[in-house]
């Protein structure tokens, strides 16, 4: 990929912050620092977490690849910040960031769109009935988590009604209010898409076969013994309708940039789309360089795609 680095100009990468997240986000954004610069790119690490506001604003950056993950860096907060600044930045605006990461109102949006997503009780307390009532509705296995997080943190898999009370007080520790979903027996896989509205495009599936089919923290940032399978072995036309319904899900909660859905395939080879990532990861074993390695774009090239569409919600964009 060609690219005049000069025109991007001064380029903030930011990444760490305060989330339950910061591990993988210094990672990711390590990754992505050292991409731009072995391209050329004046490239600058910004911690939000250990940085001022003030200090952002001072550093007058021209542009910001956000490579931060969770509370504070992919709900909306930084992009509004980025906003007030104008600078442009990559990936989703404010109102995308803020609803994608809450995987409830996404939810509640796709159902009003048709797009089918796991069913799912919210659990305001963990009192027995109410936990009970929750496991006679969406039956067993079931997936408890908090909606905010990300990076599995928080998930239990509840195999019988006396694991209730620990999963809800495993995901309250991070939430107010806890997501009980149905569980769906199959295949795992993900779907990146990159750009935004009519241009967007799907990258090839990723089919996730972890140790176990426990895609845990382990498994998903440190394991080799996690395999991923892409383009995922699945029939064409079926891959097809999924990237198709992915991108419907990408469009109509606003999203722009890049992004990846999570989607489960079930034994009867229905999709069930779980959740948008808006800033997902980048590191070495994350899962959007997998994919635009399958389409031949290296990950130096798709740091620099990624950051060549940064923009602001007003379509902003630098001179």
């Amino acid at each position: 990929m060609s690219a005049d680095v000069k025109a991007l100009g001064k380029v903030g990468v930011l990444f760490g912050g305060r989330s339950s997240e910061r591990e993988v986000s210094i990672m990711s954004g390590t990754g992505v620092l050292k991409a731009l610069q072995s391209r050329g790119v004046d490239a600058h690490a910004f911690d939000p977490g250990a940085q001022t506001l003030a200090e952002l604003e001072a550093a007058r950056f021209d542009r910001a690849f956000i490579a931060l993950h969770g509370r504070g860096g992919e709900d909306g907060t930084i992009q509004g910040v980025l906003e007030t600044l104008g600078v442009p930045y990559t990936g989703s605006g404010v109102q995308a960031s803020a609803i994608a990461i809450d995987k409830l109102a996404t939810k509640r949006v796709w159902l009003q769109e048709g797009i089918p997503t796991p069913r799912y009780r919210v659990l305001a307390s963990g009192d027995r009935a109410e936990l009970n009532a929750a496991v006679d509705d969406l039956g067993l296995p079931l997936i408890t988590k908090p909606p905010h997080e990300g990076s599995t943190i928080g998930i239990a898999k509840v195999a019988g009604y006396s694991e209730m009370a620990d999963a809800y007080a495993l995901a309250a520790k991070y939430d107010s209010a806890v997501l009980a979903e149905q569980f769906i027996a199959g295949r795992e896989l993900t779907c990146a898409v990159l750009g935004q509205g009519s241009g967007a495009t799907a990258l090839p599936l990723i089919e996730i076969r972890a140790p176990g089919a426990n895609y845990d923290y382990h498994n998903k940032y440190f394991s080799d013994d996690t395999k991923y399978l892409c383009p995922a072995p699945v029939d064409d036309a079926l891959a097809s309708e999924i990237q198709r319904l992915c991108l419907r899900a990408y469009a109509v909660l606003g999203a722009r940039g890049w992004g990846r859905i999570d989607v489960m395939l079930s034994e009867r080879n229905e999709p069930f789309l779980l959740e948008l990532n808006t800033s997902p990861g980048m590191t070495s074993h994350s899962l959007v360089p997998i994919a635009a390695r399958a389409v031949g774009m290296s990950y130096e090239d798709l740091v620099l795609r990624i950051l060549q569409d940064a923009s602001l919600d007003d379509g902003g964009r630098p001179r």
